[in-house]
């Protein structure tokens, strides 16, 4: 048995308070290493002598013992887990590991010792969690698991209100491809007139990409925080937005940049005219005077900056959250669009360039005046700093889409190696973490799933079904719904379809059975277990059951060429290329079985 490979952590992913009274511990192993683990827990008080004080030898310290189970497998470990009860809020644990060799080791905060009855409990060796506080528990808004998001890029959803148009509008063509600088004229009016759309086709959440006042079509270049953009109306229209959603059952999620504003500012611009005079100097992270830049052929790209900027855009100067005017600034910002205009949800851009000091603020900020609020960051890599219970609710899980698209559409992955980059992301978060992330499989930011599915519907539908059973909630991004395509930005940002006649209907009827299984069955598939039954390389089967008390259901997923006999045990809900059990080339079968 490999020994060096074991390995828990107190007071993280590897143990956590899932739920009052249920604590949660894992342990990792070398892959295909280890036979059973045990895991030895007891209030740390409890001896068989009645001696409180006195915990210092196994035959003092009145303790359980509870086989773990494997949950996760990755490329390199085992991942092990167990829920222990704990009702005095406080435990002492340590673990037995039995190697498929027969060698036995008792692992402790001491470390690894070869397994005897006479060390379970010994003073200090076994793992201590002192007091189980709630406050410290990390706390995932409810609402969220039973949430379908839908993000909408305002300039380019609907145009409702002409009348704010800004000059040199171009039509409403969604066909055709968009220069980064072109406008169409979407805005609030637009997405106003189309809720009953977005309420029929099943959705329960709209995030909204910038709507703030900013130079630019995409808005990230922020001139004022505490307007809507005229481009896209008022406030009170932002208000009856906000309302007529909840009054649909749909909460409303905004896009905000706190790591850098818009050159267009009037704190950017004071800089510019007073340079280190300008009372808003120290908001910035400027090098040396006087603030210059070397321009390039590409707009968003220069050299020689004497400031800190997002990437290298001379227009996006970063702001120095550590400075205590830009910080309250940023926190009355967004306190005011909770408390004048109760949004249920900030999505932050860029958020893993903003210190965490600020971001614990920010999220004291949000649950004081909401306790359920939903922060959800915009990190592309491993999120934990942000992901301990005092900073952000999830992140956009960038991580999940890339394996996904990689195993199913390209391939480039085979099935046990994208179940174990999977896998990978579960184990480095707590349970609640994962059951609230974001898995979008496109965005304004990327291709268009069509396109990136290369306009073949099987296989989009067969992404977006496996997505669907994931615990963390899906994000559809517009139009998609209907069959619209579109490579990297710019042209994932063309105009919405609202052509019924080009629209496609079936998708949107698939989009719409899709988005009811999920709803129906939000618990089971934010809060089940997650079993792989099968993952074969060679005829590129992935069959996997989420179970949840009496209830399951189960996901088969032919992601290979070759037609495959799968005999179905459950009710068949929902599925696609299966006829009497041969599942053709991208085809699956969601099946519910109940004990």
């Amino acid at each position: 048995m490999e020994t060096a490979a074991i390995y828990h952590r107190p007071e993280s992913e590897f143990a956590f308070l899932y739920q009052p009274n249920d604590f949660r511990v894992r342990l990792r192993t070398k892959r295909a290493d280890v036979a059973e683990v045990n895991c030895f827990y007891g209030d740390p008080y409890v001896s068989t002598t009645d001696d409180l004080t006195n915990n210092s030898g196994s035959s003092h310290w009145d303790y359980q013992t509870m086989a773990m189970h494997k949950i996760a497998t990755t490329e390199d470990f085992d991942y092990w887990e167990a829920a222990l009860q704990v009702p005095y809020k406080r435990v002492q644990y340590n673990f037995e590991v039995v190697g498929q060799d027969g060698q036995k080791v008792l692992y402790g905060d001491r470390g690894v010792f070869p397994f005897t009855t006479e060390l379970i409990g010994t003073n200090g060796n076994p793992f201590r969690m002192p007091y189980l506080h709630e406050i410290d528990r990390f706390k995932e808004p409810d609402w969220v698991r039973h949430t379908i998001w839908y993000q909408i890029f305002p300039e380019r959803f609907a145009n409702g209100d002409k009348d704010n148009d800004p000059v040199g509008v171009k039509p409403w063509r969604s066909d055709l491809s968009p220069n980064r600088t072109d406008y169409y004229g979407g805005d609030l009016q637009g997405v106003l007139d189309h809720l009953d759309y977005l309420q029929e086709l099943g959705i329960n959440g709209i995030y909204f990409c910038p709507i703030f006042k900013a130079y630019s079509n995409h808005k990230y270049d922020t001139i004022d925080y505490l307007e809507i953009d005229p481009d896209f109306g008022d406030k009170d229209l932002f208000r009856r937005v906000v309302e007529a959603a909840h009054q649909r059952g749909i909460k409303v999620m905004l896009d905000a940049v706190f790591n850098h504003i818009g050159d267009q500012s009037i704190q950017w611009q004071d800089v510019l005219a007073n340079e280190e005079n300008s009372r808003f100097a120290s908001w910035f992270h400027i090098n040396k005077f006087p603030v210059a830049y070397e321009e390039t052929d590409n707009f968003e790209n220069a050299k020689k900056l004497t400031f800190d900027t997002f990437a290298f855009t001379p227009h996006m100067p970063k702001l120095n959250t550590a400075n205590p005017e830009v910080k309250q600034y940023l926190l009355d910002v967004a306190a005011y669009w909770i408390k004048k205009f109760d949004i249920d949800a900030w999505r932050l851009d860029v958020a893993n360039e903003v210190d965490h000091v600020f971001w614990r603020r920010f999220a004291e900020t949000c649950h004081q005046l909401k306790p359920d609020f939903y922060i959800l960051g915009e990190v592309w890599h491993n999120s934990q700093p942000w992901l301990a219970g005092d900073q952000f609710s999830a992140v956009m899980n960038y991580a999940y889409t890339e394996t996904m698209i990689n195993g199913i559409v390209k391939h480039s992955l085979t099935p046990s190696r994208m179940v174990d980059g999977l896998n990978y992301q579960r184990t480095l978060y707590q349970r609640q973490v994962n059951e609230v992330m974001l898995n979008t499989l496109d965005s304004h930011d990327t291709a268009r799933l069509l396109t990136v599915c290369d306009h073949d519907k099987d296989l989009m539908r067969q992404i977006l079904a496996f997505t669907f059973l994931q615990e963390g909630e899906p994000c559809i991004y517009y139009g998609d719904e209907i069959g619209m395509d579109g490579g990297n930005d710019p042209d994932c940002r063309k105009p919405m379809n609202w052509d019924e006649r080009t629209q496609d209907h079936q998708l949107f009827k698939f989009y719409q059975q899709l988005i009811q299984l999920r709803l129906q069955n939000a618990d089971l598939l934010t809060q089940g277990e997650f079993i792989w039954d099968v993952i074969d390389n060679d005829r590129r089967i992935i069959k996997f059951t989420r179970l949840l008390n009496d209830r399951s259901i189960v996901g088969t997923f032919n992601i290979g060429q070759q037609i495959q006999t799968i005999s179905a045990n459950g009710i068949n809900i929902f599925s696609q290329n299966y006829q009497d059990e041969q599942l053709s080339k991208y085809g699956f079968i969601i099946e519910t079985i109940t004990k």
